[in-house]
């Protein structure tokens, strides 16, 4: 599909081939820019912090854990491997996998395309997805999702964070960056993740401002979810 050339690099659980790759990385070049800027934004998130409280009373000691946009390494890699937790982290920004590698060298980190990464089947016992799907479109995130929910044994836990507005495709200023946003309503993401195969256990919302110039009160929701069923194996085709 791709071409007749493709290049492969194996880490835990996962196969990194070159499928999605192309010139234009607008999210690489975004986080490359912000950097630790990115974090001390969203540092003060509570709910962030009480998302993974919530997953870290779930898990069973030693459990691993794929940490999807990994950013800077915390507070999500960091919080779960102090927890004696095996954690994988892959982020599109070399320059983001480069701090969280030094601020969390206990965990493990990896610079890919999420699209461009092929999971064994129930790879984790958890996944993590925190804002890391914005600047996908509706059907990349809906086929990542259910890419996702099969990388987790039965009953594995998915915490998902997003911003629930419904926009596909716009043009905004983030943290003084371009980039082109896209996202589903409340219910539409709730949909989405339950047709992928999760189970809805607890959800919060809120409003939370990034502690940046300029920034305005924006929309998180953060749900907290398992594996119930198997996904249908052609939903992402």
């Amino acid at each position: 599909m791709y071409g007749t050339e493709r290049h492969e690099r194996r880490t835990r659980g996962a196969r990194v081939t070159d499928e999605h790759r192309s010139p234009h990385q607008p999210a690489q070049a975004v986080f490359d820019v912000l950097g630790l800027a990115y974090e001390e934004a969203f540092a003060a998130s509570e709910a962030h912090h009480a998302s993974l409280r919530r997953l870290l009373d779930e898990l069973a000691p030693g459990s691993r854990v794929l940490d999807v946009g990994s950013g800077t390494g915390r507070p999500t890699a960091k919080t779960l491997s102090a927890a004696g937790h095996d954690v994988l982290g892959i982020d599109v920004s070399p320059v983001m996998v480069d701090i969280a590698s030094r601020q969390v060298p206990e965990a493990e980190f990896r610079c890919a395309d999420i699209r461009a990464v092929a999971f064994e089947d129930g790879a984790f016992d958890a996944v993590c997805v925190y804002f890391s799907l914005l600047q996908m479109s509706r059907a990349e995130q809906t086929q990542l999702v259910t890419r996702l929910v099969r990388a987790l044994k039965p009953g594995g836990h998915m915490a998902l964070a997003t911003v629930p507005v419904d926009v596909e495709g716009v043009e905004v200023l983030f943290m003084e960056q371009p980039v082109r946003a896209t996202s589903f309503d409340r219910d539409a993401f709730v949909a989405m993740v339950t047709e992928a195969g999760l189970t809805v256990r607890a959800e919060q919302s809120l409003m939370f401002t990034p502690a940046h110039p300029g920034a305005a009160p924006e929309p998180h929701l953060f749900l907290h979810c398992r594996r119930d069923r198997v996904p249908d194996a052609t939903a992402d085709r």
